[in-house]
């Protein structure tokens, strides 16, 4: 996303609750920055999650890790006994 969307009309409402103290630092740091309080919430509000699921979209690998990650996807699955018996027991959520 653009620092600012031009041309885009906004369609979607988002409303917050705050308390005394949140509405008084997010104003504080609006004025710091010279935005209004609603520029300055979305734009910190869409880094932040643009930021958090970027390593859940993307991840870039080198030509010999790249390799290596193809290679690991093309091995056959391995039998792992212990894992298997401790995903098959019972755990404190299966209790009634």
């Amino acid at each position: 996303m653009q620092m600012a969307e031009r041309g885009v009309t906004k369609t979607e409402r988002l409303g917050l609750r705050t308390t005394e103290r949140q509405h008084a630092l997010l104003q504080a740091a609006s004025a710091a920055e010279g935005t209004s309080m609603t520029e300055f919430v979305l734009r910190h509000a869409t880094r932040a999650a643009e930021e958090l699921l970027a390593d859940r979209r993307t991840f870039l690998l080198g030509d010999a890790q790249w390799e290596a990650f193809m290679a690991a996807l093309a091995r056959p699955a391995k039998e792992r006994p212990a894992l298997k018996k401790l995903l098959q027991a019972p755990t404190i959520l299966d209790a009634d």
